[in-house]
């Protein structure tokens, strides 16, 4: 694998990373994950503006000279993936220095890493739908960064795997927020419910191409979350992701969401969604 790491692409077992980066010793750093279907960065421009977003929230200068959209499609390149299903991980952090919690005095160059990696997707989940496991919500106030922070979630997404389920549904304070790795929606009465955006969920790409294919489709939205207590009467239940896209959720915990089945207007979104992936496609 070649990956890229300060402004070098070379073999991943030659990149050399300081143990005194604040990335290793503080989860200190941003990341991005974007799809690429064979060879177009799916709403790169949307991914690289959150990027932007994660640093600022927290502090770290932009790297000076970086073009990660340009990153990007040479790490596909130089790993013979332009013609397949790929992801590319993005990272950022503050860089090494000593080891203090505050900031580094004086200029420290952020460190930069990035890597394509081949994906295969999730076509028999997309068709048959997945089961969610609801856990407490153990995160910090600040879900909206995409912080390399990602210990609750990690932990919460592994006891969903040991209990058979695809992804943990995240409860706080009595409401559905968003997945360890996804954000959540539920349909009642045909309206689309989702988390509204706050600091409490991650910003997410697919989750906002989903609110606009709503738009387009004549789903009505309700950006408010749901609670837990009312989870059993959803009559759809659905994942957004990037590697998710648009996931039907046909479980939560032991409890069959409708009829057990990916619902019709999961299905109606999953449609547009991918011809959405292949009108970006065609216009390059």
């Amino acid at each position: 694998m070649i990956v890229f790491l300060n402004g070098q692409f070379l073999p991943k077992e030659e990149a050399r990373i300081s143990p005194d980066d604040r990335a290793f010793l503080f989860a200190d750093g941003a990341y991005e994950v974007v799809r690429a279907y064979r060879g177009h960065l799916f709403c790169a421009a949307e991914h690289w503006n959150r990027f932007r977003d994660s640093l600022r929230a927290l502090r770290i200068p932009y790297p000076a000279g970086v073009d990660f959209s340009g990153i990007a499609n040479e790490l596909l390149k130089r790993n013979q993936l332009v013609d397949a299903e790929a992801t590319v991980y993005l990272q950022v952090s503050r860089g090494a220095a000593p080891r203090r919690h505050a900031f580094p005095a004086g200029e420290v160059a952020p460190t930069v890493y990035g890597f394509a990696a081949p994906f295969t997707n999730p076509a028999e989940k997309w068709a048959q739908g997945v089961k969610v496991l609801t856990l407490p919500d153990q995160r910090w106030a600040r879900c909206d960064i995409k912080s390399v922070s990602l210990l609750p979630n990690v932990l919460a997404n592994q006891q969903a795997q040991e209990a058979g389920a695809h992804e943990a549904l995240l409860i706080r304070d009595g409401f559905a927020t968003e997945g360890s790795l996804s954000n959540f929606g539920a349909i009642f009465a045909g309206v689309l419910h989702t988390a509204p955006r706050n600091n409490y969920i991650l910003p997410g790409i697919s989750r906002q191409v989903a609110l606009s294919l709503c738009s387009a489709l004549g789903i009505p939205v309700r950006e408010q979350p749901v609670a837990e207590a009312d989870l059993k009467n959803a009559a759809e239940a659905m994942l957004f992701g990037t590697t998710n896209e648009i996931m039907p959720v046909v479980q939560i915990n032991d409890q069959p969401v409708g009829d057990g089945r990916p619902g019709p207007l999961t299905r109606q979104l999953q449609q547009a969604f991918r011809e959405s992936v292949e009108e970006g496609r065609r216009r390059g």
